[in-house]
């Protein structure tokens, strides 16, 4: 993160990479780096958290470790295990008469350790960006679990001792909000809350990765995602489906996002069969509407 000298150039460089980033995003990168402090940060599902860590370990040169977490996930899975048929096989080959002392000391060594994400961001020997996604997916006890990695850095190993990070990794945890997470860890971390942009924001979005889309498509699809993401549905569109839809447009030759545009693209940017229903009822008419009126008006 030495790179990172200001806010700004924090700005700069994530732009550079492909992800705009906001004054309080570009903040608490920054910060982070600085302080050496991990990253919480919340927000909705499709907003761009996981994309940030991305573009961090894009805009650094830091390899990205991700530990995708899950309902279940345990220590074997996020920090290490032992190599239990290495170690049987190890003891099955040592002389008959060795005993057990000698043996032990041998078997529990980095050579039969089988290294998770957490301890592979603590033992790499360069910087890198680790990536704990979607923290919220897991329980409490896992939360406690990695206090001792976002406070100290290190993960104590019984039989090895503790293992302390050999460069201070960039951290990020994302969540999507949908449990509170505990005290402990909130306090070790700085806070960002990402939401969905405004319809400026998202259009400078697109624009960066689809340059070649018409201007008055691209408005006119962000008027349209937003208007989509302003009914109740089971799962709104994303910032990355809107970037999808924009490049799908660009590849069909759409001249225009009316009705029967959206009607034959709109499982794009719309993933449930009740919302595909609801879009097309009340997203689809409108944008007829709207043509009907715009045809009436000009033949006036």
């Amino acid at each position: 993160m030495a790179d990172f000298t200001s806010i700004e150039s924090t700005r700069e460089r994530l732009g550079e990479v492909g992800y705009l980033a906001d004054e309080p995003a570009s903040l608490v990168s920054f910060l982070a780096g600085r302080l050496g402090k991990p990253v919480l940060v919340e927000g909705p599902a499709g907003v761009g958290k996981t994309e940030l860590a991305k573009a961090l370990s894009r805009a650094t040169g830091r390899p990205l470790i991700r530990l995708q977490c899950y309902e279940g996930l345990d220590e074997a899975k996020a920090l290490y295990e032992w190599n239990y048929r290495k170690q049987l096989l190890r003891i099955q080959t040592e002389a008959a008469d060795t005993g057990w002392e000698e043996v032990k000391d041998d078997i529990f060594g980095e050579e039969f350790l089988l290294s998770r994400p957490l301890l592979k961001a603590i033992k790499s020997e360069e910087p890198v960006v680790l990536l704990i996604d979607e923290i919220d997916k897991t329980d409490q006890e896992f939360e406690a679990m990695l206090l001792e990695v976002l406070s100290d850095f290190q993960i104590s190993i019984p039989e090895l001792g503790p293992v302390y990070a050999r460069t201070q990794p960039l951290v990020l945890l994302t969540s999507n909000n949908s449990r509170e997470l505990t005290e402990a860890l909130k306090r070790r971390c700085l806070y960002l809350w990402l939401d969905y942009p405004d319809a400026e924001r998202e259009l400078e979005i697109v624009r960066l990765h689809a340059p070649e889309l018409d201007e008055h498509v691209a408005r006119k699809l962000v008027e349209v995602v937003h208007m989509v993401r302003a009914l109740d549905l089971k799962k709104p569109p994303s910032i990355a489906e809107s970037i999808d839809w924009a490049r799908a447009l660009l590849v069909l030759g759409a001249e225009d996002v009316d009705s029967a545009v959206l009607e034959k693209t709109m499982s794009i940017i719309v993933k449930h069969r009740t919302d595909l229903d609801l879009v097309a009822e009340r997203v689809g008419v409108k944008l007829g509407a709207d043509a009907l009126f715009g045809a009436t008006r000009t033949a006036g």
